[in-house]
């Protein structure tokens, strides 16, 4: 058996990973096992590709080189992988989508449980978190962002749609406290405000001159969690502002009402992203076709 191709991919991911330990977590390996791969690797070239210590590793002069090398064969199967499963019906193999958590929940797990469905070789692996996730490093196929994109030349995008900013209240609420007709109106009302690690994010808007203005408000309530807001709010305690594709749920259900709409905000752009490749394989294209077709029906307002 030819085993020239025995222990590349391995120590390209050493390379990309940059330790033992991370390729060895992409890979689902152990330490061990990497190590002894890279090691036969170096064996049957008789050269070393690694120059490691108990803090580092760098490649050899021999390592660039034949890394380099292999990074372009690996780019090549790929590529040949991937035309033959573009002859394919149907997309498989495990995606890795990265979703924010409430536009997750309530935009794209519909949207890929309509995937799983339409493919049932295709393996969804869906993860919620509004950290900005190291595509690249955490071995993502797919996520969606929203608002200004990171420059980066390892990342690709499509954008999916545009958020706006309401602000929405209970009824009840409403009926005790009066409906806020200015901008100025909003100080004194209670109200519930987005905070991330004991940090309130200010509720900085624009008047109807189109001016910036920061409103001073006071929240009883602050939650890193947009659908506990929206829980707060439809409960009674005071004005929230909320994305208009969570907030208009709500006001159809007769839970909220519309106390400021969009609130004069800049709009926040949402792209589907994705490590650049020469050639994209069709489950995470059939991802991004369902994102582009999909979330602008759910972002209507």
């Amino acid at each position: 058996m030819d085993d020239r191709l025995d222990g590349i991919a391995t120590f390209v991911q050493v390379v990309d990973a940059g330790s033992f330990a991370l390729a060895a977590e992409r890979l689902s390996l152990t330490r061990s096992a990497v190590g002894k791969a890279i090691a036969r690797l170096e064996a049957r070239l008789g050269v070393r590709l690694l120059q490691r210590t108990t803090r580092s590793q760098n490649l050899t002069d021999d390592g660039q080189v034949y890394y380099d090398s292999c990074v372009r064969a690996l780019a090549e199967l790929d590529a040949a992988h991937t035309v033959l499963e573009g002859g394919r019906m149907e997309p498989r193999g495990r995606l890795r989508v990265s979703v924010p958590i409430s536009f997750g929940h309530l935009c794209v797990a519909p949207l890929m449980l309509a995937l799983a469905r339409q493919y049932p070789s295709l393996k969804i692996d869906l993860s919620f978190t509004d950290r900005r996730v190291d595509l690249v490093e955490e071995g993502i196929d797919l996520a969606v962002r929203i608002g200004p994109l990171s420059d980066s030349a390892t990342l690709a995008a499509r954008k999916l749609g545009v958020q706006y900013t309401g602000i929405g209240a209970a009824p009840s609420y409403i009926a005790e406290h009066g409906m806020p007709d200015h901008l100025d109106d909003l100080v004194g009302h209670a109200s519930i405000s987005y905070s991330v690690a004991g940090v309130t994010s200010p509720w900085d808007m624009r008047d109807d001159d189109g001016y910036a203005r920061r409103i001073e408000m006071d929240p009883q309530l602050s939650m890193d969690d947009l659908q506990a807001i929206t829980a707060a709010a439809v409960a009674g305690f005071g004005l929230a502002r909320l994305p208009t594709w969570l907030l208009a749920r709500h006001v159809k259900r007769g839970e909220l009402v519309v106390v400021k709409g969009r609130c004069r905000l800049p709009p926040l752009e949402i792209h589907a992203v994705w490590p650049k490749t020469r050639y994209m394989p069709s489950k995470i294209r059939c991802a991004i076709d369902a994102l582009v077709a999909g979330v602008p029906g759910l972002l209507a307002d």
